[in-house]
């Protein structure tokens, strides 16, 4: 796939797509066949790896620690014990975050609750 197809099924702009390659996130390959062109094709994995990023980013990862994740699964830079290091870290900080998210979220409900008590 080019960039402009990969983009339309992932709903991630081609910017941004080019940003994580830069980022070392994702790579792109170019075709040898081809001769008349510099475009780079991008298979199925990429679109794993995007849509991994997006939920990564979404819950509040930076593109070095998703870069950690991504390396830790997909290559074969570390040990087993490395990434099951890596993994675990992770698994931590979520915990961490999860427990942050529950706090506000009780904070908001006790707002709630003295707005609807005209206590505010």
């Amino acid at each position: 796939m080019l960039i402009n197809e990969i983009a339309k099924k992932t709903g991630i702009s081609a910017h941004t797509i080019r940003f994580y390659e830069k980022s070392g996130l994702i790579e792109g390959k170019r075709d040898e066949s081809i001769k008349t062109n510099n475009y780079f094709h991008y298979d199925e994995e990429t679109i794993e790896k995007l849509e991994f990023i997006s939920d990564a980013k979404s819950i509040g990862f930076t593109i070095r620690e998703i870069g950690q994740l991504i390396d830790a699964w997909y290559k074969n830079r570390f040990s087993k014990e490395e990434k099951l290091s890596i993994l675990n870290e992770k698994l931590h900080s979520l915990e961490q975050k999860m427990k942050e998210i529950k706090e506000m979220k009780s904070q908001i409900e006790a707002f709630k609750k003295d707005v609807l008590n005209d206590k505010c």
